[in-house]
């Protein structure tokens, strides 16, 4: 007898509550969490980067489109102060008043104010702010990193430390605080097979311009720099350098006669025949763009990373080469390597790291190269018009033969697929 296929019966038990995973917390939800456990009668330096932690952890989380993520997180930190008032979210909205971007202060003031009427300031609230006194700076001897100490007095005296590199831009790779004598102990801590970085006493206002600079490119850079130390003492090394920050740079190309200068002087150094003259030239002209529009701390200023990003990353991608070029190329850049280093005096020593970079970086340049895929737009347009027998200098050439190119590209697609008509 063929089963019901009715109502099934009832088992007379409630229904189980579906379980659903609890959202994870805010990040405005761990800053008070962790407020909690703030020491109201602590250091006003403590306070400062306990809150800067915070504040970079914000921005190192929020996705690219996201304007202001340290301004939202003050925005609801005073909310959750606001709405439980307690001596430790007066103390986390007092100290991210310290070091929070000029847009969030008057709402952090504000708050401090009102919470100020029922709750117990912190005892660091009052002390006098910490003031630069001093500054250093130490610099590679292919001026492609330098580390900036600029020493405090006050509560707490102390060192800030920026290390900012430059081959592939600017950037403040780290950041710390240190000791009040850490500059004065920085030739101590090297050895004599590091890479000499003499300390030099500087101005504190160019030390904070400098600073600042570095970190307007470095928040430019996407991914975010995520380095732990970087993040947790950013806001607070912005609060210290912000009203310090310069305009941008204008970019100041070679002159026309030093530019000249610069190419027959190496090209009138190396022994070379005349039939590669003018192959050197080409490539001495490369190396001289490169150097321009590239490298930061000037067009000569060549080390291993900027060697490193040369061969791997810019000239595969930038640049075309014929045949006799790229059998030229490796000796040809060790020589203006060696040029353009012992043009800034920089020793023979320390030439050679930059020397050996070349060779170790060759077989990345090769690799890429063979890689069309990897080529940037403009050069794979070069290559093919170089390969029609179009000469790039021809402006006309060029510009009617990109015309054509267009119009081929534009057929194929036609072919490919053929437009609809509606009935």
């Amino acid at each position: 007898m063929p089963k019901s296929r009715g109502r099934r019966k009832s088992s007379g038990g409630k229904k189980k509550p579906v379980r659903r995973s609890p959202l994870p917390p805010r990040l405005s939800d761990q800053v008070m969490r962790d407020a909690r456990r703030f020491d109201t009668s602590g250091e006003m330096l403590t306070a400062e980067a306990w809150a800067s932690s915070w504040l970079g952890q914000a921005w190192l989380d929020a996705p690219l489109t996201e304007r202001d993520p340290e301004h939202r997180l003050c925005l609801e930190v005073v909310g959750r102060a606001s709405t439980t008032p307690s001596p430790a979210g007066l103390a986390a909205v007092a100290a991210m008043e310290r070091v929070a971007p000029p847009d969030s202060r008057p709402m952090l003031s504000g708050t401090v104010d009102i919470l100020a009427e029922t709750q117990p300031l912190p005892a660091w609230h009052t002390a006098q702010a910490h003031q630069p006194v001093r500054a250093w700076r130490a610099v590679d001897v292919w001026d492609s990193e330098r580390v900036l100490f600029i020493a405090y007095d006050g509560p707490t005296p102390h060192t800030l430390m920026a290390q900012i590199t430059e081959a592939g831009g600017t950037m403040v790779d780290k950041l710390g605080l240190l000791t009040p004598d850490a500059a004065t102990a920085w030739s101590g801590m090297r050895d004599d097979d590091d890479v000499p970085m003499p300390l030099t006493g500087c101005e504190v206002s160019a030390a904070l311009a400098d600073l600042a600079a570095a970190l307007r490119t470095t928040d430019m850079t996407w991914p975010r720099h995520d380095d732990e130390d970087f993040v947790e003492l950013r806001a607070l090394a912005w609060a210290r350098c912000r009203d310090h920050l310069p305009d941008w740079p204008d970019h100041q190309p070679l002159p026309d006669a030093e530019r000249a200068h610069l190419l027959d002087a190496f090209t009138t150094t190396g022994d070379t025949g005349p039939e590669t003259a003018d192959t050197i030239r080409s490539l001495a002209e490369l190396f001289l763009d490169y150097g321009e529009n590239y490298i930061t701390t000037g067009p000569l200023a060549w080390s291993p990373g900027q060697a490193a990003l040369f061969l791997a990353d810019w000239l595969p991608r930038k640049a075309v080469l014929d045949h006799d070029q790229r059998n030229l190329l490796p000796d040809i850049l060790k020589q203006w390597v060696r040029f353009a280093l012992t043009e800034r005096g920089v020793e023979p020593r320390w030439i050679a790291p930059v020397i050996a970079a070349v060779d170790i970086h060759l077989p990345d340049f090769h690799d890429a190269s063979d890689d069309h895929s990897a080529w940037g737009p403009a050069k794979q347009i070069a290559a093919l018009l170089t390969s029609r027998g179009i000469d790039p200098t021809d402006r006309d050439a060029v510009d009617t033969a990109i015309r054509t190119l267009n119009a081929e590209r534009l057929a194929r697609q036609l072919t490919q697929h053929p437009p609809t008509h509606n009935s």
